[in-house]
């Protein structure tokens, strides 16, 4: 063909939408086993072609017109997949969680809450910084400034602590 033509002519882009968007809707097709699912990626891709018409070469418009569509396809599985993941996760979450069941978990928390808040404060912050923070008894020690072995000891005495009220609490239950 003649390096003359342009894309952005209207006559040319007729001219390749006629030529090409059945058997670029019949290729994603047979991909998508979706009719009408070939026929909105294939406006897409031709749409792309439109906005991009300046830098698409007129021999090249084919090739253009098959790698967007492919392109689509791809997106739209992986939307797709995503869409599914979160409805199994969001069905999962609806089915496990009955009224009494989210009371329990809040009161859960509110205990847990309690319990840390209940410690004494040394002892409440090396806990939170090694088990929320994630941070090693060597980090602790660092950023608190003390010895390695004096953040051991608070995070010990804090867990005796919290063992113990969690059981006074067991018991008043």
């Amino acid at each position: 063909m003649n390096n003359s033509f342009s894309v952005c002519d209207e006559e040319i882009y007729n001219n390749l939408y006629k030529t090409h968007a059945e058997s670029l809707r019949n290729h994603l097709y047979f991909k998508f086993g979706n009719l009408k699912q070939a026929e909105d990626v294939v406006q897409d891709a031709f749409i792309k072609l439109w906005t991009k018409c300046a830098n698409v070469i007129y021999e090249k418009a084919a090739g253009f017109l098959y790698t967007i569509a492919k392109n689509l396809f791809i997106d739209n599985i992986r939307s797709k997949k995503v869409a599914l993941k979160f409805e199994k996760n969001v069905m999962q979450v609806q089915d496990n969680q009955d009224p009494y069941f989210h009371l329990r978990t809040k009161e859960f928390k509110d205990q847990i809450e309690a319990v840390i808040s209940a410690l004494p404060e040394k002892q409440r912050e090396a806990f939170l910084l090694n088990r929320i923070e994630k941070l090693t008894y060597k980090e602790i020690a660092l950023k608190l400034e003390i010895s390695q072995t004096a953040v051991e000891k608070r995070i010990a005495k804090a867990l005796i602590k919290l063992k113990e009220i969690t059981e006074l609490q067991k018991r008043a239950i």
